[in-house]
């Protein structure tokens, strides 16, 4: 983690379009709940968000300390989503937005709706193999995105 802490401010790194927007829309929206799931270790994640500006926008997360395997990640989210709000959460009102073959996975185990944005390594063309329920090519619409996905 040291050396993550020093490589980041020399990354030339920088927020995808329509990120910082969507976060804001969504943080404002009572009836939402922000978490982070991801397959790097808590102590990483926030180092990379901090660095980026948009840590404080998740409540809580599930991460690699908390299991290897993302796909187990899910009902750690779960788990702290009810003891922070009193309730269990169904997976119908779960969404899981990635940009990889493994986040969709990861949205399946927990019986969420998959968002698969094709910002990253893996093209439009290979997300869709794996039929995530929506694809979309980036966030910088956040109009339409939240429209679409009714939030």
């Amino acid at each position: 983690m040291h050396f993550l802490s020093l490589e980041l401010p020399r990354r030339k790194g920088k927020l995808l379009p329509g990120v910082l927007q969507l976060l804001e829309k969504l943080k404002s929206r009572p009836h939402l709940v922000l978490a982070l799931l991801t397959g790097n270790v808590s102590r990483g994640a926030r180092l990379k968000l901090e660095h980026y500006g948009v840590w404080h926008f998740f409540e809580f997360g599930a991460f690699a300390d908390d299991h290897r395997d993302r796909n187990q990640l899910g009902r750690f989210a779960r788990a702290r989503a009810k003891e922070k709000h009193g309730r269990e959460f169904a997976a119908s009102e779960i969404d899981v937005i990635g940009d990889t073959a493994r986040d969709i996975a990861c949205g399946r185990a927990l019986g969420a709706r998959t968002i698969a944005v094709a910002t990253g390594r893996w093209s439009r063309d290979e997300l869709a193999k794996h039929q995530p329920d929506f694809l979309i090519d980036d966030l910088s619409d956040v109009k339409t995105i939240i429209d679409t996905l009714g939030w």
